[in-house]
């Protein structure tokens, strides 16, 4: 009788978090070991699943309490199937004016789901290629940041509208 309901339980918790976010279509984290460098890009390959309906693109990031920054900066590359490619230099805030870091989470690390683009609609067919570089720079210094420590996983996510 206890394994049964030990498996109703988990059925139950595992349809509560998939119904709480039932709007994704992509969602994805690559690891970033020890530091982030200049050169790293995170790579992701993207095939819409239609090309009629309009997305919201994001950007996320988990960071620890070593990101000793205020903000991030991002240079994030979108390559289409057909070879035509946007790039975007991007500033996101990372903590309040305190120093507190933004995010979600209970624990050091925070999860931050930064806007890319909203209503995007993917018209070309087939593999899009999304590529996010880390454009660092600090007060004063012409050169970047060459290692940018406390960010530990980059991702990329697609959700469909919210129907309200």
């Amino acid at each position: 009788m206890q394994q049964n309901n030990s498996w109703l339980f988990f059925l139950i918790l595992s349809f509560v978090v998939v119904s709480c976010d039932s709007n994704w279509v992509f969602d994805t984290y690559k690891s970033i070991p020890n530091k982030w460098h200049k050169d790293s890009i995170v790579s992701f390959k993207v095939t819409p699943p239609d090309s009629i309906n309009a997305y919201n693109l994001f950007v996320n990031l988990r960071n620890t309490n070593a990101y000793k920054y205020n903000n991030l900066h991002v240079i994030v590359e979108m390559i289409f199937p057909h070879g035509k490619t946007i790039k975007d230099t991007l500033e996101y805030r990372m903590a309040d004016p305190s120093g507190k870091l933004l995010g979600t989470g209970y624990t050091d690390v925070k999860e931050n789901k930064l806007w890319y683009k909203e209503q995007v609609v993917f018209h070309e067919r087939g593999e899009y290629t999304v590529n996010i570089q880390q454009a660092m720079r600090e007060n004063g210094k012409v050169n970047g940041v060459v290692e940018l420590e406390g960010i530990t996983d980059v991702g990329f996510r697609i959700e469909k509208l919210e129907i309200k």
